[in-house]
């Protein structure tokens, strides 16, 4: 049994074009190309086995395309909790603006997910799921899919003893927040906490308010995160506000995914919360580094991890 599980039911291959600069109603030259595996829970999986822990991926994939998947599974060392379905894993394109930094995502539909391939991918997960097992539920849902099957999920997985971490958006996270059970540890970012508290959310006073609205609702860890401010960290033993370092950005593509990694790893080793904080905001930091969903070496990340400065919200 793995420690530790993702679940993507909408996965995706993700073509990263590079160009100069991006110009809507122009014609661009790209400067190169890269493709990658991707996927909110395979993002967080590669990153957590650079680190070196062991790590299932599990969800749904299309037969027809499945090579990309295949191949950073094996190179990585992450155990394959896939089931193959008919049809072609969608491709998400994302266009990097070197001038100004920004990606521009452009996300394609998905596969139609019936109920008997969700029923062989519950199957799936809950047979690696031990009592203590991290389950990291994350990204959209698949349009054929109800936006209840992480809380349907969260509930299955609960009673089998697992620690179940979210990153969802949209009527998935607001089902999930309205659930019984709750999630161990949510990781919303700006925008996805203001749609769950109704309003919006300008300064970190007003974040850091609604964050604690959310975890005496009754989630034990809450990390919201907030892009070049870094990210709030809110447990039972306290709450910080982690700034990130002065970082050099390949990419920012799959940034939050290793934050969510970071934070995974953190539980995993049972660190305090600054410790969390700083290895969460390392992971982040480190990945920019890097295209794709990969880490510098354990000791660059651990060198990252001790220049972060956290201080605590009032």
């Amino acid at each position: 049994m793995s420690a530790i599980l993702t679940l993507t039911l909408n996965p995706a291959i993700d073509q990263t074009v590079i160009l100069d600069a991006l110009v809507p109603g122009t014609v661009h030259r790209a400067r190169s190309v890269t493709v990658h595996a991707g996927g909110k829970g395979v993002n967080v999986a590669c990153c957590l086995a650079d680190w070196g822990l062991p790590v299932a991926a599990a969800g749904i994939l299309g037969a027809d395309n499945a090579g990309p998947f295949d191949q950073v599974l094996a190179a990585k060392g992450i155990a394959d909790g896939f089931i193959r379905i008919p049809g072609e894993t969608r491709t998400n394109l994302k266009l990097l603006d070197r001038r100004s930094g920004d990606t521009t995502d452009i996300n394609l539909p998905g596969l139609a997910v019936t109920g008997s391939a969700l029923d062989a991918a519950r199957a799936a997960l809950l047979q690696r799921v031990e009592p203590g097992t991290l389950v990291v539920l994350a990204g959209s849902l698949p349009g054929s899919l109800p936006p209840e099957t992480y809380a349907d999920l969260s509930r299955l997985l609960k009673a089998r003893g697992a620690r179940v971490v979210l990153d969802a958006s949209g009527e998935a996270l607001a089902a999930s927040l309205a659930a019984d059970p709750l999630p161990y540890a949510v990781k919303p970012n700006r925008h996805e906490l203001e749609e769950w508290a109704g309003c919006s959310l300008p300064e970190i006073g007003d974040v850091r308010d609604a964050a604690f609205r959310l975890r005496t609702h009754g989630i034990p860890v809450v990390v919201v995160s907030l892009g070049a401010e870094g990210a709030l960290f809110l447990t039972e033993g306290g709450a910080v506000h982690a700034h990130p370092p002065a970082t050099q950005v390949t990419s920012t593509v799959g940034a939050g995914d290793a934050l969510v990694a970071g934070l995974v790893a953190g539980l995993q080793a049972g660190l305090d919360l600054i410790g969390t904080a700083q290895l969460a905001l390392a992971f982040a930091a480190g990945k920019l580094t890097r295209s794709g969903a990969n880490l510098p070496p354990r000791d660059t990340v651990e060198a990252i991890a001790r220049t972060i400065r956290v201080e605590p919200l009032g």
